[in-house]
């Protein structure tokens, strides 16, 4: 399991790096292969316009790679700050954080994304807005619990008496300490704004035509089950294969970083 879900991730990266500079032909219409199923020469098929299933995968693996990089960085960048913040100096501002979380809380992760997808209109960038609005509320409750954890501890102590600074204090005593947690939730939360994307996609509110993604790509299969249904199958086990392997390596490195064990 672990040599497939390595093998899996690294193709899934490679392909998103580099397989637009390929050359294959995504787009390219051809009347002769409508519907026409997985053969050797086109290992995926062809969907309803003659397209290479092959080829769009492989588009729609830069389209799920882009989205999952700049979506988790974003959310880890901005959730960390606050939930740092609002552990660290308390009070009315915590008060703030922690009702505001409660807030984002309250709604389904997906039904909100789903929501301001559909306010702001459909395409990537309104994606990327979506997706990051909702998923910055975990990071800042992890990084908020993390540092009301170790914010008292002797070392963090010895440095306020010395008069280090806030930032100080923040980025070098505070930030190592929890920094492993972290890393562990982006790797789950990139499954998961993978997931979201694919959804938000078989919707109808993600990425566009011609442009290629995932769940794009199962909906317009849906239609065609009973003839051709290997333009819904292949989508679905890239997604499957993708997302299997990232919540394993989650799971490794969380036992990686687990002091307990």
């Amino acid at each position: 399991m672990r040599l497939f879900a390595y093998m899996v991730i690294a193709l899934w990266v490679l392909t998103g790096l580099v397989g637009s500079e390929l050359g294959l032909p995504a787009n390219e219409i051809d009347l002769q292969q409508i519907l026409k199923s997985p053969n050797l020469s086109e290992w995926a098929g062809h969907d309803e316009l003659g397209r290479s299933i092959g080829a769009r995968l492989a588009l729609g693996a830069r389209t799920s790679l882009f989205v999952a990089l700049l979506v988790v960085t974003i959310t880890t960048v901005v959730g960390t700050i606050i939930g740092i913040v609002a552990a660290y100096f308390g009070g009315w501002i915590d008060l703030i954080v922690s009702r505001l979380m409660d807030l984002f809380l309250a709604f389904p992760g997906i039904l909100l994304a789903i929501a301001l997808a559909a306010m702001l209109g459909p395409g990537l960038n309104n994606l990327v807005i979506a997706l990051s609005v909702v998923g910055w509320v975990g990071f800042a409750r992890l990084a908020r619990a993390q540092v009301l954890s170790v914010k008292t501890r002797e070392h963090v102590m010895a440095a306020k008496a010395l008069g280090s600074g806030d930032a100080t204090i923040i980025f070098q005593h505070l930030l190592p300490l929890i920094v492993a947690p972290l890393i562990i939730e982006a790797t789950f939360a990139m499954a998961g704004t993978i997931i979201a994307e694919a959804g938000l996609s078989f919707l109808g509110l993600g990425v566009q035509a011609p442009a290629a993604s995932w769940g794009g790509m199962i909906r317009d299969g849906t239609r065609y089950m009973l003839v051709a249904p290997h333009m819904a199958v292949m989508p679905g086990l890239a997604l499957f294969a993708v997302i299997i392997s990232i919540n394993y390596l989650g799971d490794r490195l969380r036992d990686r970083f687990d002091t307990r064990q």
